[in-house]
């Protein structure tokens, strides 16, 4: 069995949605470290790491949701 299968699909939701938004106000984290690794201005390892920690839950969401798919259509 695949690691991915093993985390249930509400529980990553969740956690992919509460660290992605975290904190509320008075932006978002993930918006904030993307908008500076668009502007290059992502430099300071406190930021990469806030970026790879916030970030991680939805990269682990979408490659769950392919494998999903993937095993949908070809079993």
């Amino acid at each position: 069995m695949h690691l991915l299968d093993k985390i249930p699909l509400p529980m990553l939701i969740f956690i992919t949605l509460a660290l992605g938004l975290a904190p509320f106000i008075p932006q978002p984290h993930l918006l904030e470290k993307l908008s500076m690794l668009l502007d290059g201005t992502l430099s300071q390892p406190i930021d990469i790491f806030d970026l790879l920690m916030h970030s991680t839950p939805a990269i682990l969401l979408v490659l769950k949701l392919v494998r999903m798919h993937k095993l949908k259509h070809h079993p």
